[in-house]
């Protein structure tokens, strides 16, 4: 992801590219964090010279309505572009209600931050759910990607 280009849009490209992004984590499916820095970075990247970048990048995408965030891959925060959200819809039973509550954060009156989690069929359109209800597993699997096969 080039650097001196909106970051904002170079990182909502890379989630619409892939589908399927953790935040920060390793993992089976690609990394924004290392999309944005380059490289992933030695201990936390809170330390690196760019974290607090960083930092405002993810709030960015998460306040994007073409992104789910939620906890889909091994727990970890994880961005879903609005094109699989279908495909989520008709696997909602295979990965679980936990696994696909939205994560919005909300910044409390004292300056504090405090995380709600908004169950999947609340957060989604009607017209996610039916057009979930009209694929095939084996169609819903192949849009996430080998990963969710597992």
């Amino acid at each position: 992801m080039p650097q001196r280009q909106d970051p904002l849009r170079q990182a909502l490209r890379f989630i619409a590219k892939h589908g399927v992004v953790l935040e920060a984590a390793r993992g089976p499916v690609p990394s924004l964090l290392e999309a944005a820095l380059g490289r992933r970075p030695r201990g936390s990247w809170w330390g690196h010279p760019r974290g607090k970048e960083f930092f405002w990048l993810t709030r960015a995408v998460r306040a994007s309505r073409d992104v789910l965030v939620c906890r889909l891959v091994s727990g970890k925060v994880t961005y879903v572009h609005r094109r699989l959200w279908p495909a989520l819809a008709r696997l909602q039973r295979r990965f679980g209600r936990a696994a696909l509550e939205a994560v919005h954060e909300v910044h409390t009156d004292s300056g504090t931050h405090r995380l709600t989690l908004i169950p999947f069929r609340k957060r989604m359109p009607s017209r996610v759910l039916t057009a979930g209800a009209k694929l095939t597993q084996e169609r819903a699997l192949a849009a996430l990607g080998l990963w969710a096969g597992d």
